[in-house]
């Protein structure tokens, strides 16, 4: 099973960006953590991150070619990106966004999500964790669904 774990922009700040907020483990931190718990799952995880919208609605678009499901930490175009959204359409595959904080107790520009119901399911709110337990979840979707 392959897994694809993709990251909006900013997440490359993590450890120094807003640590109060978002924590002080680095975006690499997670990558490893998470590499590690998917190795125990017997899958393989391909990492991305990128600040540039196009770039990450590519990402997207390739996802049937290259992964049965992702990981999508959208960051800040969680709530902007259209393209993501249509490009995620365009993609079938299933997900599962992830997000450090608790979008929902955040700035009202933050609380909606113009992907939440495309996907699988959220985690939200339990920091680095997220990740983890995002791909813990969508493992077990996608072997519950053969």
């Amino acid at each position: 099973m392959r897994i694809a774990v993709l990251n909006g922009p900013n997440l490359n700040l993590l450890g120094t960006r807003e640590p109060e907020l978002y924590g002080r483990r680095t975006l690499a931190e997670i990558e490893q953590a998470t590499a590690e718990r998917a190795s125990q799952l017997g899958v393989a995880v391909a990492w991305h991150q990128t600040n540039h919208e196009g770039e990450l609605v590519e990402l997207v678009q390739g996802l049937p070619r290259t992964a049965d499901g992702a990981l999508i930490n959208a960051a800040a175009f969680t709530h902007t990106s259209i393209a993501l959204r249509d490009a995620l359409l365009a993609a079938r595959t299933p997900f599962v966004e992830v997000h450090l904080s608790n979008i929902h107790a955040r700035e009202p520009e933050r609380r909606h999500s113009v992907i939440a119901d495309l996907a699988v399911g959220l985690v939200t709110g339990f920091g680095a964790d997220s990740y983890v337990l995002g791909l813990e979840a969508l493992v077990r979707h996608l072997r519950a669904r053969g």
